[in-house]
């Protein structure tokens, strides 16, 4: 018996591929044809109502990539892209990387769409802590994958051990129930958090577990005082009621009693419209599977140029391209290669080209930028792009 994933071996070696892939490899080496193609990367339609995306994804597909005798332009990961704008394009022997498709569009895909989504709860937050708890929603192996794209979107923390330690931060969380419940009473489970674990992790009490959330909350107050940091409501959804009235009523007991400081964190079924449901009484939420699961980016690779050509199926545009972007105001245009950018804006600005040559020869061009520089761009750019509910 074995656990049911691929390893990095097997990726490498295209056993993760479609089998169509496989048969092309096959026919095409038979008959010894061997052309120079140019494949782009592009979403034709997002999953959620606006014209954006955050792209990642990028630095699985570089890897995958190195080492191949390929060329290769890309948008930095993090890039906030709209539709039909191509965001990866290989050039190279179709033989040579034809056969990665499957696991290039897999890296992309499902990074992106996490990324977009932690992206989305971050802007309605704003200042608030948002969190990343949806591991356990998903197949262990994924994980980092899910959890270094849910911080890269905009997520404050990660709540895996193995995720936070390749990031490079120290990993989020409160306490579970089953502590609570194994020492039969919420306050002495907190005293047994504050008696063991070191001081420098902020004392959370989770107050849902066996009594009114109003009453657990003075309890737990009551107990450590100004070393609580927060209390948080996992309420089960079937005993919420009015969430935002119960919210309420805990902060204006808090409060009376000399409180003010301590937060109010929420987890448990959180997504974009509870945020704007209970922003102007939460300090932090715990999301977990609107992150975790959310909708992929469904991207598509297409062929558009074949040894100097443009070509390209049906409802595709051909020919290799280049796309542009004003640094001041973030508007878009993406034109033919080689071609001057028509004005964009009124900034008088400089166009940026996104796509940047980051593989040649199956050399590195440049190195890719750590995830704490990823999320920094990520939130720098979304204070320009509007959030549709």
């Amino acid at each position: 018996m074995v656990f049911h994933y691929a390893d990095e071996k097997e990726i490498k070696e295209g056993r993760v591929t479609d089998v169509y892939f496989e048969r092309t490899k096959r026919i095409l080496e038979a008959k010894k044809i061997h052309k120079i193609v140019r494949a782009e990367f592009m979403v034709k339609s997002f999953p959620y109502a606006g014209k954006w995306g955050i792209l990642a994804g990028i630095e699985e597909a570089v890897e995958l990539l190195k080492g191949l005798k390929v060329k290769v332009r890309a948008m930095d990961e993090g890039t906030i892209f709209a539709l039909e704008e191509p965001v990866l394009e290989i050039e190279g022997d179709y033989l040579k990387f034809g056969l990665y498709e499957t696991a290039i569009l897999g890296f992309l895909c499902q990074a992106s769409g996490i990324a977009t989504k932690s992206a989305r709860c971050k802007k309605l937050a704003g200042e608030k802590i948002v969190l990343s708890f949806g591991a356990r929603r998903m197949h262990p192996s994924l994980a980092p994958m899910i959890e270094r794209n849910a911080y890269i979107g905009g997520c404050d923390g990660v709540a895996t051990v193995k995720a936070a330690e390749l990031l490079g931060i120290e990993p989020s969380g409160t306490m579970p129930h089953s502590l609570i419940l194994l020492l039969g009473d919420t306050v002495k489970a907190l005293k047994a958090f504050d008696e063991i674990i070191e001081p420098k992790i902020k004392r959370i009490a989770l107050i849902d577990t066996f009594q009114d959330e109003k009453f657990e909350a003075l309890n737990v107050t009551k107990t450590l005082g100004k070393k609580l940091y927060a209390v948080r409501f996992d309420t089960p959804s079937s005993r919420r009621g009015n969430f935002f009235r119960l919210l309420e009523e805990v902060r204006w007991e808090l409060d009376l009693r000399g409180f003010k400081e301590v937060k109010l964190f929420v987890s448990g079924g959180i997504d974009e419209k509870n945020i704007v449901e209970l922003n102007s009484l939460v300090d932090g939420y715990g999301i977990g599977t609107a992150i975790s699961n959310a909708s992929v980016m469904d991207f598509a690779m297409d062929i558009v140029e074949i040894d100097g050509e443009p070509i390209a199926k049906r409802g595709k545009m051909s020919g290799a391209k280049d796309v542009y972007r004003c640094p001041n105001c973030f508007l878009h245009s993406m034109i033919p290669q080689g071609n001057k950018p028509k004005n964009i804006c009124n900034c008088n600005s400089k166009y940026e080209n996104l796509l940047k040559p980051i593989i040649t020869d199956g050399k590195l061009l440049r190195p890719l930028k750590n995830p704490q520089k990823i999320r920094e761009y990520v939130l720098e750019q979304l204070k320009f792009y509007s959030l549709t509910l």
